[in-house]
Parts: C-alpha cells; sequence; structure tokens
C-alpha cells in the first residue's frame, strides 16, 4: 500500500507526463533546471545522469557558495524519458527541481 508521499509523487508525475505530452513533439529539447547543495560531489552526479546524451550544461554558484544551480539543455525522446531522468536524479541529497 502506498502511503500519501508516493501517491503525491506518482500522482504528479502523471500530470507532469500529460503536460509534456500537449506541450512536445518528441523528441524534443528539454531544459532541466535543479538546485542542489553545493557539497562532495552533487554537481557531479547531475552531471553523470546526462552523460553522453549531448546536454550543454551550465552550473551556476549562489552568492555565498552553498547551492550551485545547474541547468541542462538536452534533446528527450520521450515524456517518460524526462520523467525517469527526474527520478534518477531525486537520490541526491537536498536536491530541488525547478
Amino acid at each position: 500500500m502506498e502511503n500519501d508521499n508516493e501517491k503525491n509523487t506518482a500522482e504528479f508525475y502523471e500530470r507532469l507526463k500529460l503536460e509534456l505530452d500537449n506541450a512536445n513533439t518528441w523528441p524534443a529539447e528539454y531544459l532541466y533546471k535543479f538546485i542542489v547543495p553545493s557539497v562532495a560531489d552533487n554537481v557531479e552526479r547531475v552531471e553523470k545522469a546526462f552523460d553522453r546524451m549531448g546536454a550543454v550544461i551550465k552550473t551556476t554558484k549562489s552568492k555565498t557558495g552553498k547551492f550551485t544551480s545547474v541547468s541542462v539543455d538536452v534533446t528527450m525522446h520521450s515524456s517518460d524519458d524526462v520523467i525517469s531522468k527526474y527520478k534518477e536524479v531525486s537520490t541526491i541529497e537536498g536536491i530541488v527541481s525547478l
């Protein structure tokens, strides 16, 4: 039995899939935006998730240096692919998807 958090997450991804499919013809360019704490290998883990995909990745540290914003511009083949990347990076502690 799934808890409320899992249910909310599943509903979020279902809505996202519908929005992505309504707004895009696949394959399509997709811009991911994340904020991660500037500790350990967080930025590298985001970059590694998009390795060998032809992604253009830009990083910017916050004024205090505590956080790094990561923008990833990449061609994705389907809404399912977009969502699977969000799920893959969601394991990075403290990551925020924008």
